[in-house]
C-alpha cells in the first residue's frame, strides 16, 4: 500500500500527435472524478509514440488511449518496445503485489495492441471502417461487469476503427481469471465474426474497443464535419446519420457510458490506496 498524500494517474498517450478529442475526453474525466470525490488526485501525460515516454511502475492507475494508425505495423518498433516493458513489469508487479494491484485500462488502439501482442485475439484490418455511435452488445459475463452494470443492453458507445479484435482465446483469458464482456451489434447480412467491444483479461487489467471517454459535444463535433458525415452516410444511409445525431441528446446513449465507465474504473482502481491516503 502507497503512503503518500496523492493518488497518481498515469495517462498514455498512443496518439502520435494527431489532433483528436480522446485525451481531452480522459483529461476531463479525471478532473471531473477529482472534483467530484474531492480526493487528491494527480495525473501525468506520456506520449508514447512520438517520443518514447512510458512511465515508471509508482503510478496507481494506467489509462492508455485510442490511436491512428496500425495496430500490427508497429510490432518491433523502439517504442512498442518500451510500451510492452512497462506493461510486463505491471504484471509482474501485480503478481506480486496481490492486495496493491495496478490498475490499466486500455481503450482501442491500445486494446489492440494488447490483444496482439499476449495472443488473446486475432487483430486484423476491417474492410472498412467503423464510425459512429454504435449498440455493444453484453455478453451473459459483461452483465456482471462492475463498469457496465448500470448500463443498459445494448449499451451505447462511440466506435472509431480501421482494425477489428476476432476470434477470441476464451480459454486464455478463463485461465487469466478474465471473461469476454461485449461483441459488436449482429449483421446478419454479413458473413464475418463479430468483432470483440470488450474484455476482462482480469481484476486489475480490461480493455475496451469502443471510446468510454467520448462525450456528446465531441461527437458532435465529429459528426458534423463532411469526411465523416460523408463516412457515415454511404455506409449506414442518411436516416442513420441524423438517428446518430439524435442520439447525442439521449441521457441513456453514450453519456451514460461516459459518466459510467471511466469513473467507476477509477474508483475500482484506487480503491487500495483510497484507503491509504485517507487514513
Amino acid at each position: 500500500m502507497i503512503a503518500r498524500d496523492s493518488i497518481r494517474i498515469a495517462v498514455l498517450d498512443l496518439y502520435e500527435g494527431m489532433p483528436n478529442e480522446g485525451m481531452r475526453g480522459i483529461r476531463q474525466l479525471i478532473q471531473e472524478f477529482t472534483a467530484d470525490s474531492h480526493l487528491p488526485v494527480t495525473f501525468d501525460i506520456f506520449d508514447v509514440r512520438l517520443n518514447c515516454e512510458v512511465p515508471e511502475t509508482d503510478y496507481d492507475i494506467y489509462i492508455s488511449s485510442g490511436g491512428p494508425g496500425s495496430p500490427l505495423d508497429s510490432e518491433g518498433s523502439l517504442w512498442e518496445k518500451k510500451y510492452f516493458s512497462l506493461i510486463d513489469a505491471l504484471h509482474e508487479h501485480n503478481a506480486n503485489h496481490p492486495q496493491d494491484k495496478k490498475h490499466v485500462l486500455l481503450i482501442c488502439h491500445s486494446f489492440q495492441l494488447y490483444c496482439r501482442y499476449y495472443g488473446y485475439a486475432k487483430v486484423t484490418k476491417r474492410k472498412s471502417t467503423s464510425f459512429g455511435v454504435m449498440p455493444v452488445h453484453k455478453t451473459d459475463e459483461g452483465m456482471h461487469e462492475p463498469l457496465f452494470r448500470s448500463l443498459n443492453d445494448p449499451l451505447w458507445a462511440v466506435d472509431s476503427r480501421d482494425y477489428q479484435i476476432t476470434d477470441p482465446n476464451l480459454s486464455k483469458i478463463k485461465n487469466r481469471g478474465g471473461s469476454l464482456l461485449a461483441l459488436e451489434k449482429v449483421r446478419p447480412h454479413v458473413h464475418l465474426d463479430r468483432a470483440v467491444m470488450a474484455i476482462r483479461f482480469d481484476e486489475a487489467f480490461i480493455g475496451t474497443q469502443f471510446h468510454p471517454e467520448a462525450d456528446a459535444p465531441g461527437m458532435r463535433m465529429y459528426l458534423l464535419r463532411e469526411d465523416k458525415k460523408d463516412l457515415v452516410i454511404q455506409k449506414h444511409g442518411e436516416k442513420k446519420y441524423w438517428d446518430m445525431l439524435e442520439h447525442l441528446g439521449d441521457p441513456d446513449k453514450i453519456m451514460a457510458t461516459y459518466h459510467a465507465v471511466v469513473p467507476r474504473f477509477l474508483m475500482m482502481g484506487l480503491q487500495t490506496q483510497l484507503s491509504s491516503v485517507l487514513s
